[in-house]
């Protein structure tokens, strides 16, 4: 009996990290495989064409303050927000508002920017007055949506 007996201590935390490690490794391997993989030539060569979101044109809404029409114009075309601004504005409006245009030009600019009306943000302090020319900008770019098709009518039920 020459065989001598040989005693293997394996401990329970390493076994655990190696399985941990090789597991990430393994992650590891297979995200690097995606990211570089290339993809298709149809989808690299496509080009979608953002759908029609807006009728081109310049659309206005009013707002009175104080007995006083200021208008708010907004400049679409088909797919974007152009240009937000607003017109005869009268010194007794900006005098008796003076946050108007401020409000106004942040707001204008955050919504250019983003093409939308989501997340917009604006200052406690001219809460108010950011509301309602966000309400007026809305219905503006409300006007200047491209309307949806409307069920023909031999599509309804008839009556008889």
């Amino acid at each position: 009996m020459s065989s001598k007996t040989k005693i293997v201590v394996l401990h329970l935390k390493e076994l655990i990290y190696t399985g941990i490690f090789a597991l990430l490794g393994i992650l590891f391997i297979i995200l690097l495989i995606i990211m570089f993989l290339p993809k298709d030539k149809k989808e690299s060569t496509s080009v979608e064409t953002p759908a029609a979101t807006y009728v081109p044109g310049i659309y206005t809404t009013s707002l009175v303050l104080n007995d006083n029409a200021v208008d708010v114009e907004v400049t679409v075309d088909e797919a974007n927000i152009n240009d937000i601004r607003i017109v005869n504005l009268d010194e007794a409006v900006t005098t008796m508002f003076p946050l108007l245009e401020p409000s106004f030009d942040d707001l204008a600019s955050q919504i250019i920017k983003n093409q939308s009306l989501d997340n917009i943000t604006y200052a406690d302090d001219n809460k108010y007055t950011s509301m309602v020319l966000l309400n007026a900008i809305k219905t503006s770019l409300d006007k200047a949506a491209v309307p949806s098709p409307s069920p023909s009518p031999s599509a309804s039920p008839a009556s008889t």
